[in-house]
């Protein structure tokens, strides 16, 4: 039997269960929180002319707001929950304290129907972010709970506008209902694809935009299976940014691969006429379509993009190769026996995945044991070994990487926190150990998540 974790001692005594099934509310949070979201069934229209039902969001109004912080800036966010089940938030992307990073039982206890949580924290890094229940995951975020969040740059870079792309599928009929969320036979492969492409909840929207003028495009991918290629056709466009850090120079805004989780902040430069409209496309596998529209409106502004100030990098660690020590992880299929095990947080019912012949059992209180434990301070490289023959987008919640080489291809030095695992790839990335706590390690691919492709991993001093 495994000695007490850090989650044990965090989680295991009757009187922090307790605080927890308060809320979080203590008498030190008498002041009022600088977010409020509210976790909320709803009815909502995508397709034309029909209303969904069963839909699910952190508004009772309509989509998730996009949320805004200051870089460097403390924050405060209350979360209730008037679901009719439990649930927590994951602020994906965010280098913040183990305590507030939102995984039920790894972090916190579920915040259950009824009750409401106070999330605190001061986000490190400016960019590009979302955030989502880790709780009956699947379910939540296939309803709809997938929000933006945007931590604002210190010094202003320069634009006119700055418009977040919420991007997902939903599955629905015809009739604009929910279908299954996921088959099974999908979900031992490469998931189940949704039906309906929408952005900000929209089916093909429009947006206007001044003519001439610059806009900061934030692309965020809460989809929970697609992966794809994104394109900005009829205008000047470049890719500034990748999964919240700058890029070390402007990209073309073409072939943008996203896999569920990932980020891409592209500086638009609008034409000078009316007419000349603008459109964002996502390249599936065997075609594609248009997701959105931009048009040019009045006057030409004449702005130009070498106006804008570059991004300033976030205070990401620099590893020190020359000193790191090498953890493989393999990803692969479940083995034989694995089972998944009943969970406040919900099962979809199958095992077909694991890290390191080891299949997640559900999120439970426990306890388990990390698949690494790391070191504060020191420098790792993470060696990723896909056995299988899907792509699996890999996350690691509290720690930014870089990714290094790979086996299949060149890969860009580009800061990331969720890398696409390609089939049969084997993918070194390079990180500093200095946030301690112990941080989930998943594939985004939310039926390969729930299936077994999930653990986490230890910083401890």
């Amino acid at each position: 039997m495994p000695g007490l974790s850090r989650r044990e001692v965090l989680l295991g005594t009757a009187g922090t269960l307790s605080a927890f099934a308060a809320g979080g509310f203590a008498a030190s949070h008498a002041l009022a929180a600088s977010h409020a979201l509210t976790m909320s069934s709803l009815n909502h229209s995508i397709l034309p002319d029909t209303v969904t039902k069963g839909m699910m969001s952190f508004s009772p109004d309509g989509p998730p707001p996009v949320l805004r912080f200051k870089q460097g800036d403390k924050t405060s966010i209350d979360v209730t929950n008037k679901l009719d089940e439990a649930s927590v938030v994951h602020w994906h992307g965010l280098r913040i304290a183990n305590a507030m990073d939102g995984v039920p039982y790894l972090t916190q206890h579920p915040i259950e129907a009824g009750q409401s949580f106070r999330y605190e924290f001061t986000p490190p890094d400016a960019g590009t972010f979302w955030y989502h229940p880790h709780c009956n995951t699947l379910e939540q975020m296939a309803r709809g709970m997938t929000g933006v969040m945007i931590v604002e740059d210190a010094e202003d870079p320069g634009f006119d506008r700055d418009l977040p792309l919420n991007i997902r599928d939903f599955r629905l009929g015809g009739d604009g209902q929910f279908i299954n969320l996921f088959k099974a036979r999908n979900a031992a492969r490469g998931g189940t694809l949704g039906t309906v492409s929408t952005v900000n909840w929209q089916v093909d929207p429009v947006f206007e935009l001044d003519a001439g003028s610059l806009v900061r495009l934030r692309l965020v991918v809460t989809d929970v299976t697609r992966v794809g290629a994104y394109e900005i056709e009829g205008a000047e466009a470049h890719v500034i940014a990748i999964d919240s850090n700058p890029l070390p120079a402007p990209l073309p805004a073409k072939d943008i691969v996203l896999s569920p989780g990932q980020r891409a902040d592209i500086a638009l430069r609008v034409p000078d006429s009316e007419g000349d409209d603008v459109s964002l496309i996502l390249k599936k596998k065997f075609d594609q379509r248009v997701l959105a529209k931009f048009f040019p409106r009045g006057a030409s502004a004449r702005r130009d993009l070498r106006e804008l100030k570059p991004l300033t990098s976030n205070p990401v660690p620099e590893p020190d190769l020359g000193n790191a020590e090498v953890l493989e992880f393999v990803f692969g299929w479940s083995p034989e026996g694995d089972a998944p095990q009943p969970s406040i947080c919900g099962s979809l019912g199958y095992t077909f995945w694991s890290i390191n012949r080891k299949a997640w059992p559900g999120d439970l209180p426990g306890p388990f044991d990390p698949l690494a434990t790391m070191k504060l301070g020191k420098t790792y490289v993470l060696r990723l070994r896909n056995e299988t023959p899907n792509a699996h987008p890999i996350h690691l919640h509290g720690v930014s990487f870089q990714l290094l080489r790979s086996n299949k291809r060149e890969l860009p030095p580009f800061v990331t926190d969720t890398a696409l695992l390609l089939s049969e790839e084997t993918m070194d990335v390079a990180l500093v150990a200095d946030n301690p706590g112990d941080w989930a390690f998943h594939c985004h691919v939310i039926e390969h998540q729930k299936t077994g492709l999930t653990g986490f991993l230890r910083i401890e001093s």
